[in-house]
């Protein structure tokens, strides 16, 4: 009975948090339904959303499917190849960053420093980094990959750590007791634990790198964004709606493999 009686007196204050809370979003929804404004939405305006949505319905058929290095197909092709490489790059130099973060693994100063510049990594937004390299390679695919590889290391580096700090240490103390070496440890003890976990994070790096690679292309970093703001910016909706159709299948079919890949990862 004291228990339920303890509820019942917890009960108003509970509605009293519950009803503070709502106020206060309800009062920053109608704070931001100031910023709407339809006073601007001219008669030209409605005729240029009338003409997106018509292009976007009725796409350029011959952008959409021949094999010329202007063509979707080919910018597809080369934004899948951006993710790709950026991703393995990425990938490759996550893992010595993850062990020197990895507590477990290293003293814990050094660990502390080293999550500190993947922090700093992280921080730093995609289209930033391509400005930067666009300054030092020049306008280009290459560009890309070193965008897309330099902001992988961050988020793999953060979940390998993840992993490395779940290693189960009794498999290496069973296999240092009957002798084996610091290679062997590492070959039999440590990369079959880690090689599973590592290989699904990568695949969904890869997964949301493939939606960076198109956006860097607004910047100049390779790929299917520049195409995409360049024929927005001449008004040719129908090729707009090409690039966003083929965009749209790719990306549906990657997160359709990569779900399926990850899965039998995890499974085993």
């Amino acid at each position: 009975m004291n228990h339920i009686e303890k509820q019942l007196q917890a009960a108003p204050q509970s509605r009293l948090y519950v009803t503070v809370i709502a106020a206060i979003i309800a009062a920053l929804f109608a704070w931001s339904l100031t910023a709407v404004n339809f006073s601007d939405i001219q008669q030209g305006g409605l005729a240029i959303a009338k003409n997106i949505l018509y292009g976007l319905t009725h796409p350029n058929t011959d952008l959409l499917f021949n094999l010329s290095k202007q063509s979707v197909l080919y910018l597809l092709v080369e934004t899948i190849a951006i993710a790709f490489l950026g991703t393995i790059v990425g990938a490759i130099l996550a893992v010595p960053l993850a062990f020197l973060a990895a507590s477990n693994i290293v003293p814990g100063p050094v660990a502390w420093v080293t999550r500190l510049l993947l922090i700093i990594i992280r921080t730093i937004p995609a289209l930033v980094y391509g400005l930067l390299f666009i300054r030092v390679t020049g306008l280009g695919a290459f560009a890309g990959v070193l965008t897309v590889g330099l902001t992988s290391i961050g988020m793999l580096a953060k979940l390998y750590v993840d992993a490395i700090e779940e290693l189960d240490t009794r498999v290496l103390e069973s296999m240092t007791s009957v002798g084996c070496t610091t290679f062997e440890k590492i070959r039999f003890g440590i990369v079959p634990q880690l090689l599973s976990s590592f290989m699904s994070v990568v695949i969904y790096r890869f997964d949301m790198n493939m939606r960076e690679a198109s956006i860097l292309g607004l910047v100049g970093a390779g790929g299917i964004g520049a195409p995409l703001i360049f024929a927005m910016r001449s008004y040719k909706w129908d090729e707009v709606g090409s690039i966003l159709i083929g965009l749209v299948v790719l990306i549906l079919i990657i997160e359709f493999v990569s779900n399926k890949l990850r899965a039998k990862l995890v499974r085993g």
